[in-house]
């Protein structure tokens, strides 16, 4: 399973069992049952940057071990299994936020980003609003559907440059939108391909900067 950001808030696009487990996954993270918080997500890597369908606060399930002061073993579990530290809740807290908010200091080190990307922090948002132009431009009307959250861009300042792409699925495209930093500093480029997977010849790559998005190539897939 590669790096994916599901960005699902609405539960009615899920089925029964996809639903379940995130609500189940999201009631151990709540009551703070690490035990069986990292027994969904060993076998279900690709939730753990998930928060519970229809809730408001954004929580992932690092953001709840920050909060309920977790054991370091279990952030650094969390992190290892692709646990996004640059994440923010719904109010802008990163888990390393909550836990210095909390006074929580025991797992401080492991929830602290380690940035192997360097970009401004103003030009990285510039960039996120291009690339939900591009998205919106692609499928708005799926989007809203769905209510999906549109992928942030600061967890990428984590990831190595040679780091696979993120996937970001669109329920009812059948593709979406397959995405990395192609180059850090002012001058970053976030590269975007897109693509409908029934739809021979519907794929398009964007690269986005701070000056806008390009597209750069099309009709391919």
């Amino acid at each position: 399973m590669g790096i994916i950001w599901e960005g699902i808030t609405d539960g009615s696009v899920l089925n029964e069992n996809a639903r379940s487990l995130r609500h189940r996954l999201a009631d151990a993270t709540k009551s703070y049952d690490w035990a069986a918080v990292l027994t969904v997500l060993r076998d279900h890597r690709d939730l753990v940057n998930t928060t519970r369908p229809g809730g408001a606060s954004f929580f992932a399930p690092l953001h709840q071990a920050a909060h309920g002061d977790a054991p370091a073993s279990v952030c650094e579990e969390l992190v290892q299994l692709g646990a996004w530290r640059m994440l923010e809740t719904a109010r802008g807290e990163r888990p390393i936020d909550i836990a210095e908010r909390c006074g929580h200091r025991r797992a401080r080190d492991i929830l602290r980003p380690t940035l192997a990307r360097r970009v401004p922090a103003g030009i990285l948002l510039v960039i996120q609003s291009h690339f939900h132009d591009v998205i919106r431009g692609r499928a708005e009307r799926l989007v809203g559907q769905a209510g999906l959250r549109l992928p942030p861009l600061a967890p990428l300042l984590e990831m190595p440059q040679e780091t696979e792409p993120v996937w970001f699925a669109i329920p009812g495209m059948y593709g979406g939108f397959s995405y990395h930093l192609r180059r850090d500093g002012v001058d970053a480029t976030l590269v975007a391909e897109s693509w409908c997977r029934v739809v021979g010849g519907s794929g398009q790559r964007h690269e986005i900067t701070s000056a806008g998005a390009r597209l750069v190539d099309e009709g391919f897939v």
